[in-house]
């Protein structure tokens, strides 16, 4: 028998590779062959898990650069929004779990502090790496360090405010900081071929920046005039060639732009950088999403976020739709009001496809806007809309819309502006996990006066919700739904308005009052068929509408009824808050009513399958049982205890 051949492996270089340290044994010659067996390792891992994909394609090469020159974890490297993170996680000791990505108990899929010292910041919503990494620069400057600290942010981050009041603070301060600006869609300024990279070179060196300040120290001895003067040149110049005066305006020294793919290039500059002196810097590096993987590079935005998929043919494996999503019932339900009503616009915060507004857009393309990731421009943008007669729809994820909070109080509510806001993801979302899960939405804006606040319990709910806010024209409003699948219920032919302020009962019943509000209904309906099996009659009622609450509704459940449980998609202080300040404040507890509420967890619930999650917080069928029946047992010990 022929001996066993031996195993050859398809990346021998990353095998060597557990941590930076070890990427740092390897010459600057090895580097493009180590780039290209972790894209093959990112494709492989992702094509098994789903997950964020094009854009960690798109900067393998800045990773492998970036740990290569940079000491990390002792230098600061933050990513922006983070799902660009995976080949940073293969190469900080993190591969042999990366086919745990986004599963029950494994890797994040974003960074996480809590996760790896590789890690200095979590993140998940966009632009905030620059604020965070200049708290980090001036922490290290009171406290003597000399470490570097690295943001990398996208073209598409940047048109956040936050990014903007960030570098204006940190031109202001001049502390040293390096921002690397991942231009992958938006292309600010393309490369130019060899005079690109030679301009970025001569930038980024020691050389260059003693000449400049000689320059800036000339021209502060000369007149006024001449100084104005100078100023104007070096603007007009850099402007000429590069494109980075508006950086250099705000007190950024720009670099680039470089070819993010090429070795060659990123190499020595982002050395020149890193020996640098003080003072903020910004490099602008160009590169590709789904750089590598033709499927990707044909179809960035399909593979931006991706199910698990076939490498070969990059076919995902979706699996076929029982029902349509609430998302696609929202987009068709829209058309189908901006059809009656010209008045009807929608805007989203850069989630055109996640929102629905993709379908809506391509129906009435005049009458969509997308404003970038900008939530808090977004809303006040609707706000100015509503002032002129528009009836705008802000649909926005609720995990999103927190960013625009201020707006929504300030601007939408305080003038009682008929903003309508559609928050999608309500509830547990999956595999994003706690920082995209739609948990406070109902908390935030149910203290906020004279506004409507609807949640469906099915996606012919949503449709008549949808109906219901274009209607609203007098105040502010908002219905939330989740992520995924409609119940498969049958849809209504149109969408008509439901009454403001008035619930539903499903289910008479005399013991029991279940009242759910959001999709948690068809829970409910279960655990009262579970209820009677035990010999106990359940009322099922659909509150519809946390403001203004139908107390009428909630004064029959309270009264004809020992056990009150308030079932709702959101965290403490949403509807079951409200139903519960209600019932005190009308003396409706008086009589030894037990109310109990189900809500998310206050806990922050990394990612599983949303079923599991909704179990383990006990807000399945079999967790209302169990809530009903402790209730009860309650009332027996106190009766117990009244005879002895």
């Amino acid at each position: 028998m022929d001996a066993a051949v031996p195993r050859v492996s398809k990346t021998p270089l990353l095998d060597q590779v557990d941590t930076p340290a070890d990427l740092r044994q390897l010459s600057e010659q090895e580097l493009p062959q180590l780039a290209a067996e972790l894209r093959a390792e990112l494709i492989d891992a992702v094509s098994q898990t789903g997950g964020h994909l094009g854009a960690g394609l798109g900067v393998v090469e800045l990773t492998v650069a970036l740990h290569y020159l940079f000491d990390t974890p002792n230098d600061r490297l933050i990513w922006d929004v983070s799902h660009q993170s995976y080949p940073h996680k293969i190469l900080t000791g993190r591969r042999s779990r990366i086919r745990t990505l986004r599963q029950p108990g494994g890797l994040s899929g974003f960074t996480k502090r809590t996760e790896s010292d590789y890690d200095p910041f979590g993140a998940a919503h966009s632009s905030t790496s620059i604020s965070a990494g200049l708290g980090m620069a001036v922490a290290r400057e009171l406290s003597g360090g000399t470490n570097n600290v690295v943001c990398v942010i996208g073209d598409g981050a940047m048109s956040a405010g936050m990014a903007y009041e960030a570098m204006n603070n940190a031109g202001a301060r001049n502390e040293r900081l390096i921002v690397i600006l991942n231009d992958n869609d938006m292309s600010i300024a393309p490369p130019t071929g060899a005079l690109s990279s030679y301009l970025a070179r001569i930038t980024s060196s020691d050389s260059y920046f003693y000449v400049r300040d000689i320059a800036k120290q000339l021209a502060k001895r000369l007149p006024k005039s001449w100084e104005r003067r100078a100023a104007r040149v070096e603007e007009y110049t850099r402007s000429l060639w590069q494109g980075g005066a508006w950086f250099e305006e705000l007190g950024l020294h720009y670099v680039g732009p470089i070819d993010g793919h090429d070795l060659n290039q990123l190499l020595p500059v982002l050395k020149n950088v890193r020996d640098a002196g003080e003072g903020p810097i910004l490099v602008h590096v160009v590169t590709q999403k789904g750089k590598g993987y033709a499927p990707a590079e044909a179809s960035a935005d399909k593979y931006h976020g991706v199910a698990k998929f076939n490498v070969v043919t990059g076919v995902q494996a979706k699996p076929a739709a029982s029902a349509p999503s609430y998302t696609r019932v929202f987009a068709d339900s829209l058309i189908a009001e901006a059809k009656k009503d010209e008045k009807i616009v929608a805007i989203t915060a850069a989630m055109p496809d996640g929102t629905g507004l993709d379908v809506f857009g391509r129906e009435f393309p005049d009458r969509t806007f997308d404003v970038g990731i900008a939530e808090q421009h977004a809303v006040t943008f609707a706000a100015g809309l509503a002032t002129e007669g528009m009836k705008p729809f802000a649909a926005i994820y609720s995990t999103f819309l927190q960013r625009g909070y201020d707006q929504v109080v300030h601007d939408v509510a305080l003038q009682s502006l008929p903003v309508r806001f559609a928050i999608d993801r309500a509830g547990f979302v999956g595999a994003d996990g706690a920082t995209h899960a739609g948990t406070f939405d109902l908390a935030y804006l149910g203290c906020l006066p004279n506004f409507v606040i609807m949640a469906a319990a099915d996606e012919a709910e949503l449709k008549h919700m949808v109906a219901t806010a274009a209607s609203i024209d007098d105040r502010p409003s908002a219905f939330r739904y989740p992520r995924g699948e409609g119940t498969g219920v049958a849809m209504p032919e149109v969408g008509i308005p439901l009454e403001i302020g008035k619930g539903r009962i499903l289910r008479e019943g005399t013991t029991i009052a279940l009242l759910s509000f959001g999709t948690r209904l068809q829970e409910t309906l279960k655990a009262a068929d579970q209820l009677a099996a035990l010999g106990l009659s359940a009322t099922v009622a659909d509150a519809r509408f946390m403001k203004p609450l139908d107390t009428e509704l909630i004064r029959q459940l309270a009264e004809n009824h020992d056990v009150l449980v308030t079932i709702e998609e959101g965290s403490v202080g949403g509807f079951g808050s409200h139903v519960l300040h209600y019932l005190a404040e009308n003396g409706l507890l008086d009589r030894g009513l037990k109310v109990r509420s189900k809500v998310m967890p206050d806990v922050f619930v990394d990612q599983d399958k949303p079923e599991v999650m909704y179990q383990r917080a006990g807000l399945s069928a079999q967790g209302i049982v169990e809530t009903v029946r402790d209730a009860l047992q309650m009332n027996k010990a106190k009766a117990v205890r009244g005879r002895a």
